[in-house]
């Protein structure tokens, strides 16, 4: 299969985690929900009903963490389900449009690697709109790898890369 990111530095590296110091990871709490039901519709192009967070959140508390500024508001999160044996799912992963390029995604992918492992989950996989080839690259760095095609699967029809990894 032919990549269609281009490649990047690598997650992790020290060019990375010098960008978001001020940024702490945390557990969702309920009064993020509009902040988040924000940047999920700037960042995904979706809307979701926003008691589908909190819903979510008890499936695996550990697996739904949100970046937050000095003030502890939200600026990004990553939502993670694990719905099959062995395997963790992102479902939602979003950093809002100013934070984005400093660090955020990667602190956030890492502790959630971090849980997935001690969870002893082996595979992690997601879905990606064909369009966003910076998600793509994003992904491609952390070794994911496209392994189907999704036909509109988003709610505005587009296609969707299903991609995943080993944990």
């Amino acid at each position: 299969m032919r990549c269609i990111a281009d490649t990047a530095r690598a997650p992790g590296s020290d060019a990375f985690r010098s960008l978001a110091p001020s940024v702490e990871l945390r557990g969702f709490k309920g009064k993020d929900v509009p902040t988040i039901s924000r940047i999920v519709a700037d960042a995904l192009h979706e809307h979701y009903d926003p008691g589908l967070y909190p819903s979510l959140s008890q499936q695996w508390p550990e697996g739904f963490l949100v970046a937050t500024n000095p003030s502890d508001q939200p600026i990004g999160f990553l939502l993670g389900v694990s719905q099959v044996e062995g395997e963790a799912r992102i479902l939602m992963f979003a950093v809002d449009r100013p934070w984005r390029n400093r660090g955020v995604g990667t602190r956030l992918m890492d502790a959630f690697f971090v849980r997935a492992r001690a969870r002893a989950l082996r595979r992690a996989t997601l879905e990606v709109r064909v369009s966003n080839a910076t998600a793509i690259r994003f992904y491609t760095r952390y070794e994911f790898s496209v392994t189907d095609l999704l036909r509109g699967y988003y709610s505005d029809g587009e296609n969707g890369y299903q991609m995943a990894r080993p944990l």
